[in-house]
């Protein structure tokens, strides 16, 4: 049975007809880029589930990848409060950026000393490196040793990275614990990938779970 997704609520155009468009990966939370869409623009993200916008500098629609191959799957569109700007939650299948960063703010300037990424940016990145040598396979990578020696041998390092997590918590090593813990993140993703499995799978029944613990408290 198909469900019916409710509309978008009406926006608030510019006088030029337009919103703007805040572009974030879906997995990790990074912020992509911010672009501008019309209406039609945004019809058709709906429709197709891959991102257009509205060039301001050439006058025309723009579908995201059409000439670069990097199109942008929309998994949502949210609505701002005030109804005149979007987000775009995608996955993205290459650089944001015409620069050909990975995202259009690549340039930072730190106000703060503690500049450290956000675990969902780290884990995102962690799955992009991960799918990347899955793909590519090259020489002298530690992930193409792994997959070579199988899915048993890599289940065998996640069991070896968890128990030796669990002894750096009992010894209370904090500095130990980091590391161990680190390790075995990688080795998990790794193991989910080599499995067919995603982050935004494991998020996703994570997510499940929150609601159906929800609902009955």
């Amino acid at each position: 049975m198909s469900v019916t997704k409710p509309p978008l609520p009406p926006l608030s155009f510019d006088e030029r007809g337009l919103v703007p468009v805040v572009t974030q990966d879906a997995t990790s939370g990074e912020v992509l880029m911010v672009a501008y869409a019309n209406q039609e623009a945004i019809d058709k993200t709906l429709a197709s589930g891959e991102a257009h916008y509205y060039s301001r500098s050439r006058g025309e629609l723009w579908h995201k990848g059409a000439t670069s191959g990097n199109v942008q799957k929309v998994r949502e569109v949210r609505v701002d409060c005030d109804a005149d700007t979007l987000l775009y939650r995608v996955d993205s299948a290459g650089p944001a950026c015409h620069t050909g960063e990975r995202s259009c703010f690549y340039r930072a300037k730190p106000l703060q000393d503690d500049t450290t990424p956000t675990m969902g940016e780290m884990m995102g990145l962690l799955e992009r490196v991960v799918n990347e040598r899955l793909e590519h396979l090259p020489a002298g990578s530690y992930v193409t040793k792994m997959h070579d020696r199988g899915l048993g041998y890599i289940s065998q390092k996640v069991v070896e990275e968890a128990g030796e997590t669990i002894v750096a918590a009992l010894q209370n090593q904090q500095s130990d614990l980091v590391g161990e813990a680190s390790d075995l993140l990688f080795h998990l993703v790794v193991l989910l990938r080599e499995s067919g499995v995603t982050l935004t799978d494991v998020a996703a029944k994570l997510a499940e779970r929150h609601q159906e613990k929800t609902q009955q408290e």
